[in-house]
């Protein structure tokens, strides 16, 4: 009697404890990445490529706000610039070792930068992967807001 009441205990607790550290461990990935999120923004901010190759994978992509789809080559080329950069993660996916992270941006370019000097609201989607032990950034979309 003992040991069937031992194992009904265990049928409801163990379940429990599993889905206890589940939740813990997908809400400190979720701090992480959105750690990583912001730095990615300061980086960008600061012109900081040692900084963001760190972040990015090897094949990175990116679909910016100027219907292009490469390897950030105008951040890299410092063809854009900003003044400001403020991002704003919104929601946060976990799916395993993928993170998918949507949010708001708002950005202010600089220099020779198209809209120089002018507040641009932004939607940015961002694509997270573990890859050998470290969350690198593998794919980013970002569109500009229309104003109404």
């Amino acid at each position: 009697m003992r040991l069937l009441y031992l194992a009904a205990v265990l049928t409801v607790l163990v379940p429990g404890l599993g889905s206890a550290q589940g939740v813990k461990q997908k809400a400190a990935i979720e701090q992480e990445i959105k750690r990583l999120d912001v730095a990615h923004a300061d980086a960008i901010l600061r012109g900081d490529l040692a900084a963001l190759d760190q972040l990015w994978t090897s094949d990175f992509k990116v679909n910016n706000p100027f219907n292009e789809i490469d390897r950030a080559d105008r951040i890299r080329t410092g063809a854009v610039t900003y003044s400001s950069f403020i991002r704003e993660p919104k929601s946060v996916l976990i799916h395993r070792d993928t993170v998918t992270v949507i949010g708001r941006e708002i950005v202010v370019p600089k220099g020779n930068s198209p809209d120089a000097g002018k507040t641009v609201n932004r939607r940015y989607t961002n694509i997270w992967m573990k890859r050998s032990g470290k969350w690198r950034l593998v794919a980013r979309h970002a569109s500009v807001i229309c104003q109404k």
